[in-house]
Parts: C-alpha cells; sequence; structure tokens
C-alpha cells in the first residue's frame, strides 16, 4: 500500500507530503484546489506521460515519490522478471527535468517506463470518470472478466502460444510472397541456367582456344619459322649444335687442368643439352602443326558461343559465366525446394494454429465460467445502490484468434425495469456509469492483490441514501486494500478512517496548494460544511457529528 507520498515542484503544488493510513482515505477540498492535480502526479508514479509545462517552477525538476509498504503482496515475482532487487518498503520515484527529459527510479535504481507500468499497475489503480466511459470498451469489459475469473495465468500461458503462431505464420506468409514472386522467374532463370550448363564451360578455355586460333590463323608462317629455328639448330655443319658440340671436345683435354676450365666445359655441355631438347620440341611442335581450316571454324564457333553468353550477361571471362551459373543453380534449387520448404512451414503453422487454439480454449472456459456470478453479484450491488430494476447481460461469443483470445465480451447493461439491455456506451448516464463502475470495483476487489485503489469522484450523480450505501461499500472494501476517495459527499467522507483537506494559499505572491490530514474536530468541520455549505448550521455541525459517530 501507499504508505508517503512526495510531490515537489508540479502544477500548483510546490511541496506536499501525504501519509495515508492502510484503510479509507477521503479527500475533500473546494473546486479547483488541486484534488486532481493531486492525481495528476500519482499517474505520473503509474508510467503517465510526463510534460515540462506541468512545473510549478519551470527552473527546477519536478520529483513525484511514493513509498510503499510491500507486506502481504506477492509482487517480488515481478522485480525478479525485471532484475530488481526487492525491498520493503519500495521506494517509487519520477523526475521531470526543466528541460523536459523525464526518468523513473525504483529503488534508486533507474527503469524505463515500461518496466515502472508493470510494477505501480499491481500496487494501484487510479478509477476516474475516464475509466467509467472505458468500462464501455469491449477490450476493458474482457480485462474485467479476467480479473473475475482470476484467468491471468491461463491469459499468459495463451499469449505466449499465440506469439509462437503469429511468427511461425508470418514467417510462412513472407515465404510464400517469395515463392511467388520467384516463380515469376522460374522459368527465365531455368532457360538461363539451361544455357549455360548446355555450353559446358571451363574456367581457362577462352584463353587456350583464343592461343590456339591464333596459331592456326598464323600455321603457315609459324611452321616455316620453326623449321627454319631447327634447321639453325641442327641442320648445317655450322649449325649451332655441332658447333657447341666442338667447343665442348676443344675444352675436354685441359678440363682437368684447373676447376675454372671444368666449369667452362660443364656450362657449354648444360647449353648444348639444353637445346638439344629445345630443338627437339620445335621439331615435334613444328611437325604438329597443320593448316586445319575444319579446326579453325570449330574454334572461331566455339569462341562465338562464349563471346555471346559474356556479352549477354555483361562480364569478360568464362570464370564470371561460372559465378552466374552457380548463382542460378542456386535460384532455381530453391524455387524446385520451395514446394516443400512450404509445406513444412505451413505444417509448423498449423501445428502452433491448434496449440494456441486448445489454450484459447481453456481460457475462454474459465471466462464462460464465471459470467453468470458475476453478472448476479453486480446486479445485487445495484440494488444496493439504488437501481432496483438494473440488468446486466454479459453476452459472450467466440471468433477468430487474436492477443486475448477469442472471446469477445459485451457488457449490455439497463436501468430501468421493461427496457431491453443494451449497449453501456448507449444506455448508461454519468450516475448510473460511476455506480456500475464502483460495483465492478468492490467485486473485483477480493479478486486481485491490489494494495491500493483510488477513487476520482467515483460518486458522481449520486445522493442521499444511495450515497450512504457507496460510503459504506468503500469502507467495506478498506478493510482488504487501502482505499483513497476524492468526494464532494459527505456521506462517503463520512465513512473515512482518515481525512485529508486540500486547499488553495494565497499568502503568498503565487497561489500553491496545499493538503492537510484533518483532526477529529476539524472533521466535523467540514463534513458540517459539506452539509450546510460554508457557514454551516448548528443542525448541520450535529449531522456531521452523527455521521462521524463522535460523541462530544
Amino acid at each position: 500500500m501507499l504508505s508517503h507520498l512526495l510531490i515537489k515542484n508540479y502544477a500548483l503544488i510546490e511541496h506536499l507530503e501525504l501519509s495515508p493510513d492502510a484503510q479509507l482515505n477521503i479527500v475533500t477540498g473546494e473546486t479547483g484546489a488541486g484534488k486532481s492535480i493531486m492525481l495528476g502526479a500519482i499517474g505520473l508514479l503509474l508510467g503517465n506521460r510526463a510534460d515540462v509545462k506541468t512545473l510549478y517552477n519551470e527552473a527546477e525538476k519536478c520529483i513525484i515519490e511514493g513509498t510503499f509498504s510491500m507486506e502481504g503482496f506477492y509482487v517480488k515475482n515481478i522485480f525478479d522478471e525485471e532484475e530488481l532487487d526487492f525491498e520493503n518498503p519500495c521506494i517509487i520515484r519520477r523526475e521531470i527535468a526543466p528541460s523536459g527529459k523525464s526518468r523513473a527510479f525504483i529503488n534508486d535504481t533507474p527503469v524505463t517506463l515500461e518496466t515502472l507500468r508493470k510494477i505501480t499497475s499491481q500496487l494501484m489503480d487510479i478509477h476516474s470518470q475516464h475509466d467509467s466511459i472505458q468500462l464501455g470498451s469491449n477490450e476493458y469489459q474482457l480485462t474485467i472478466v479476467d480479473t473475475y475469473a482470476q484467468s491471468y495465468d491461463k491469459l499468459v500461458e495463451y499469449q505466449d502460444k499465440y506469439r509462437t503462431y503469429k511468427k511461425l505464420q508470418d514467417a510462412y506468409e513472407q515465404l510464400q510472397a517469395e515463392s511467388d514472386q520467384n516463380k515469376k522467374e522460374f522459368e527465365y532463370n531455368s532457360f538461363q541456367l539451361d544455357e549455360l550448363v548446355k555450353a559446358k564451360l571451363e574456367a581457362n578455355e577462352q584463353e587456350l582456344l583464343e592461343q590456339e586460333l591464333n596459331i592456326l590463323e598464323h600455321a603457315e608462317e609459324v611452321k616455316q619459322r620453326l623449321r627454319t629455328a631447327y634447321t639453325y639448330l641442327t641442320d648445317t655443319e655450322q649449325s649451332v649444335l655441332s658447333v657447341l658440340q666442338s667447343t665442348v671436345g676443344n675444352l675436354n683435354p685441359i678440363s682437368g687442368y684447373s676447376p675454372e676450365y671444368q666449369q667452362y666445359k660443364d656450362r657449354i655441355q648444360s647449353c648444348l643439352l639444353e637445346l638439344k631438347d629445345v630443338a627437339r620440341d620445335i621439331e615435334s611442335e613444328e611437325e604438329s602443326i597443320e593448316l586445319d581450316s575444319n579446326q579453325i571454324e570449330t574454334i572461331q564457333t566455339r569462341l562465338d558461343l562464349l563471346y555471346k553468353l559474356q556479352q549477354k550477361h555483361a562480364v569478360k571471362s568464362n570464370g564470371e559465366l561460372l559465378e552466374i551459373q552457380a548463382i542460378l543453380e542456386e535460384k532455381v534449387s530453391k524455387v524446385l525446394n520451395l514446394s516443400e520448404n512450404l509445406s513444412a512451414a505451413k505444417e509448423r503453422v498449423d501445428k502452433a494454429f491448434e496449440t494456441a487454439t486448445k489454450s484459447a480454449e481453456v481460457l475462454s472456459k474459465a471466462r464462460q465460467k464465471v459470467l453468470p456470478e458475476l453478472e448476479r453479484r453486480v446486479v445485487g450491488l445495484l440494488i444496493e445502490l439504488g437501481m432496483p430494476n438494473a440488468t446486466l447481460k454479459i453476452n459472450h461469443d467466440t471468433g477468430k484468434l487474436t492477443n486475448d483470445g477469442i472471446d469477445q465480451i459485451n457488457f449490455l447493461f439497463s436501468a430501468n425495469k421493461g427496457i431491453t439491455p443494451r449497449q453501456l456506451k448507449d444506455v448508461a448516464s454519468g450516475g448510473e456509469f460511476s455506480r456500475l463502475m464502483l460495483a465492478i470495483k468492490y467485486v473485483l476487489g477480493d479478486k486481485r492483490s491490489l494494495p491500493t485503489i483510488i477513487f476520482d469522484e467515483i460518486d458522481t450523480g449520486i445522493s442521499g441514501e444511495v450515497a450512504i450505501k457507496v460510503g459504506k461499500m468503500m469502507r467495506e472494501m478498506a478493510q482488504s486494500l487501502q482505499v483513497i476517495a476524492i468526494t464532494h459527499l459527505h456521506q462517503i467522507a463520512g465513512r473515512g478512517t482518515s481525512h485529508f483537506f486540500v486547499y488553495k494559499d494565497n499568502s503568498s505572491t503565487r497561489t500553491v496548494s496545499r493538503m492537510r490530514e484533518l483532526k477529529a474536530d476539524e472533521r466535523i468541520v467540514e463534513i458540517a460544511k459539506m452539509i450546510g455549505g460554508e457557514n454551516p448550521s448548528e443542525s448541520a455541525i450535529h449531522s456531521a457529528i452523527e455521521i462521524l459517530g463522535v460523541n462530544v
């Protein structure tokens, strides 16, 4: 529960501290004194959007700090999930800098707004007129049913399975889109690939063919020059080989006289052997060359094909064509395997859908089970709250899987006898909405371990005996949770276990909102004013004493 609240530099509040008790805390005050401002500050602790315009002094930062007693409330698991140290009491702080930057802290550890909301939503609930309007939303009505059914664990389990299903469904749809696109390109890619495969490309083929063609096109010249070279080497008395052979013979007798002479002979001998090999190669090459016009045509045809393919694919070599061939093979193979991949993906989607559907059905049964009891309890409370002809019918239907399950909930309401229940947004007045919401909050009170609930003028549109019953209900709720009620009705204010008064202080150069806890005699005066106006009569004072149960 909220054991202490500090508000600094927020709207009309320069500095305010509040220490509510564990039961029913009443907040009253004149219109515009700052009651709703206090709720706005508390809203920041709940993760509401910060606005630098709300700073009382624009040169200083705003601080909203709540101290919460965690005794008896099972929220430690959330701290563990968020990897935060669990401390009791827990101090939650929100700061707004003059620059507009907002920061949140839990026990002095910086946290994101998402984490802040996750934790404080388990500590406080603010009910305002906006929530009464929100009651007309089918989504909000479903959360009411879930709270009453205590089906949170089932909802979390379902949502986990639903997310898995959606993830697989999205992946399948993406694969399907890729399949459609790839199929459009399949025929073209297959044709391209078939053309390259039939070409039987080899990496260095082009260079070898170009070299061979060059030789064949100059075969006569090449053959003649090779023959001449061979003749120079071997076929005359003064041929290179004959001269070298004679030189070796000439040096041989003196090679033993000196290592240097031996080296001369050996080097010339080596040249002789090398030139003999060259001569044999030249002879062989010369003999192999023939004037073959058919071979020239064959090579030219092959090169024309290679050049055509290279031009078509905007490349300059067979190596690049082979790279393109590999890419096309992958694309074609992917399409050929796509049917199998799609089938496997569809099977995974169907299985996940079936799992999520079963989980949704379990959740749906838990919800449907409590609907009659929820209707009965709420209507019973509405009768107590002065609506004897009230009717609440919770329509249930099922549809496709959504993040919230398969259930479609619609609250149908009628406050008057003989009137067919209709959707809340079409039939309920402000006062009826307030009483309906109070009844719902009341029946939900023992279904969730919520430490603190704050009512902002939930008494709109009621008075008299109904107001007395509303006050009684709030007091009963305060037996199991902390209630803070902003009210303008003395019937409710008199039920409080503590009473705080909000007022404007105009004693300085600038108006500020202040709050103080009223003592017993001050409560009598305040409630008397709520009964009889600013100058209450003696009768109003006696009524206030009676309401408070004070013996004077």
